[in-house]
């Protein structure tokens, strides 16, 4: 996954990861920047211009991206692979875990805006599958699932549910560049996104009215 927003009651946090304070939060809450640390993060260290090729930007924006990253602790240069012409950048942390509910309130637009990219990102990541769907070996192609379903909970089983998930996915192998040549054979990087959206727009079922009713006054037809 390129970040993570885990549940204040989530699983234990990983060595390798970083949990977003109000600086991190900041820092991440463009786009690009949201982008960049994903793309280190799926296919290992790489150089401005590379990782522009791949956004559609220009080197000089992910450069200016990637020095905001690195102050903010989420990058760094590369020096093994770097030289006097060319600048390579790693990213420090694995996952991205964003927990303390008291931060979103704190830093509402940032907290909005990291969300939004991230939501943007998997819905990229959704079409670009669907657009190499034909392309696949049709084993793979029976694996693409894409459901939902809908259910009636309470705050408290919502979050069990999302424990629950997290343990199952905790289960399997973990994708990173350093450990992908001792994968098994026929092993390939599958994304695995899950969402719990709350939609508290429609009213209960049984605050709906039992039968016809009108307001005092108002006109019939």
């Amino acid at each position: 996954m390129v970040d993570a927003a885990q549940r204040p009651d989530g699983p234990n946090v990983e060595e390798d990861s970083v949990v977003l304070d109000a600086k991190g939060l900041r820092a991440l809450a463009h786009p690009v920047r949201v982008q960049l640390v994903g793309l280190l993060r799926k296919y290992g260290p790489s150089t401005a211009t590379r990782l522009a090729e791949r956004l559609g930007v220009n080197s000089g924006t992910a450069s200016y991206h990637l020095r905001q990253l690195g102050a903010a602790g989420f990058v760094e240069e590369d020096t093994e692979r770097g030289n006097a012409r060319e600048r390579w950048w790693r990213s420090v942390h694995r996952t991205t875990w964003f927990n303390e509910p008291e931060l979103a309130e704190r830093e509402p637009e940032a907290a909005l805006a990291y969300q939004q990219s991230i939501a943007a990102i998997y819905t990229l990541r959704t079409q670009q599958a669907l657009n190499d769907l034909q392309t696949m070996p049709r084993a793979w192609r029976n694996t693409l699932d894409m459901s939902d379903w809908a259910l009636r909970l309470t705050p408290e089983e919502a979050a069990a549910l999302y424990r629950e998930l997290a343990d199952v996915i905790a289960r399997y192998r973990r994708d990173a560049p350093e450990t992908a040549a001792s994968a098994p054979e026929g092993a390939e990087r599958v994304a695995v996104m899950t969402q719990i959206l709350p939609e508290l727009d429609a009213p209960a079922v049984s605050s709906l009215p039992s039968g016809p009713q009108e307001e005092e006054g108002s006109p019939t037809s």
